[in-house]
């Protein structure tokens, strides 16, 4: 009798065991579903850069003296023209005066130079007509041949003065040009004194402050970059210069720059391809170029940077949550019409935001699961749930 106990509970624990799974089978599993849709997508490179000034300008001073004025604050926005700084200019008024003085005076010496010529060619004028004359005299016997030879000397003489005198007006004339170039010089020292931005910019650290005595070419006073507009620079991979530089010849195309830690993006354009690759490490340096409307980009930052292009062909597209990963590589689960999973190998391209392309795998129109994978394996039955999945981290 014990024995047929035994038996009984046996056989009972076989039955229990073997209805489990029936029961497990028969359960679907919620999940949640996305349809793969087929439409036109951007191509879109993303790479890491950062920003540079568009352009810098480290001002130094031209002349030497005291810096009697500095004429910003540190930090602040100027304009072309601005004036930043003045160097005492009194030593170089000086100069100006005494370039005037000398100018004057070599112009004052020409003109008396130019006067005796005046005055020499009518000698000359003079002493020529009485040569002839006492020539005349000195054949027809009527005047001694030494008087003659006598007026035919001085009238050589005369020559000989004029000669003298236009030497003396081009060596003056000279002498002028040279007092114009150091009055110019003595002015343009003048005119270095003060220093003004060539640029619209953004001052940084004032290296020397007002009441130093700086020389000429000799320590940097401000740096000076502006900052509107503005470059992003990055690189890309070699191998994707030639799609770059298609798209660049059909149109402008967008580049899109994002501070981490910060929302929204700044848009430019694509403006500069470097003329040769890196090939050590096989990349190529690009620029693009922004407004900075909001100066939200400064020289030095890192930023995201996302190249968009004209839009590919027909691409497949499903949510990132529905690609999964085992050890064959990437897969999602197809639901089928009878309301079972298939486990189906993908090729995933290029993420867009929250979805990613399918190169290979995918119809247009097939549900995959976007959540509740972790309770599937090929063949189980679902439950498709319409209320929005729960938010994931």
């Amino acid at each position: 009798m014990f024995v047929v106990v035994i038996l009984v509970l046996l056989l009972a624990g076989c039955s229990d065991n073997k209805a489990a799974p029936v029961n497990r089978q028969a359960q679907a599993a919620p999940v949640y579903v996305s349809k793969a849709v087929l439409k036109r997508v951007p191509i879109e490179i993303e790479t890491v850069g950062n920003v540079e000034a568009y352009s810098t300008v480290t001002v130094k001073a031209q002349v030497g003296g005291e810096l009697t004025i500095v004429d910003f604050q540190e930090g602040a926005d100027i304009r072309k023209g601005d004036r930043l700084f003045v160097i005492d200019p009194r030593p170089y008024e000086a100069q100006v005066v005494q370039a005037e003085a000398t100018l004057a005076k070599d112009k004052a010496q020409l003109q008396a130079a130019q006067a005796n010529l005046a005055r020499d060619m009518a000698q000359e004028e003079f002493a020529r007509s009485q040569a002839r004359r006492y020539s005349e005299l000195s054949l027809q016997g009527v005047l001694a041949k030494d008087s003659a030879e006598q007026a035919d000397s001085q009238a050589k003489a005369a020559v000989e003065a004029i000669r003298a005198d236009r030497a003396a007006i081009e060596s003056m004339q000279a002498n002028i040009a040279a007092d114009q170039a150091a009055l110019d010089r003595a002015k343009l020292q003048l005119e270095y004194c003060t220093i003004r931005s060539p640029i619209d910019g953004r001052t940084g650290h004032l290296m020397v402050k007002q009441g130093n005595v700086i020389k000429a070419n000799d320590v940097d006073l401000v740096t000076i970059n502006q900052l509107h507009p503005i470059y992003g620079t990055f690189t890309v991979p070699e191998t994707n210069f030639p799609l770059i530089k298609t798209h660049m010849a059909a149109g402008d195309i967008v580049v899109e720059a994002e501070l981490q830690g910060q929302n929204g993006v700044d848009k430019g354009k694509l403006s500069f391809v470097e003329n040769t690759v890196d090939s050590a490490t096989g990349t190529i340096r690009l620029k693009a170029l922004f407004d900075n409307a909001g100066t939200r980009l400064w020289p030095g930052q890192f930023v995201r940077v996302t190249i968009r292009m004209n839009a590919a062909g027909d691409s497949i597209i499903v949510p990132t949550t529905a690609v999964q990963t085992s050890q064959d590589g990437k897969f999602v689960y197809v639901v089928k019409p009878d309301m079972t999973v298939e486990a189906r190998p993908v090729v995933p391209g290029r993420t867009i935001e929250r979805d990613v392309v399918i190169e290979k795998g995918l119809r247009d129109g097939e549900s995959v699961v976007t959540s509740g994978q972790l309770r599937l394996v090929p063949g189980s039955r679902v439950d498709i749930k319409s209320d929005l999945p729960p938010a994931t981290s």
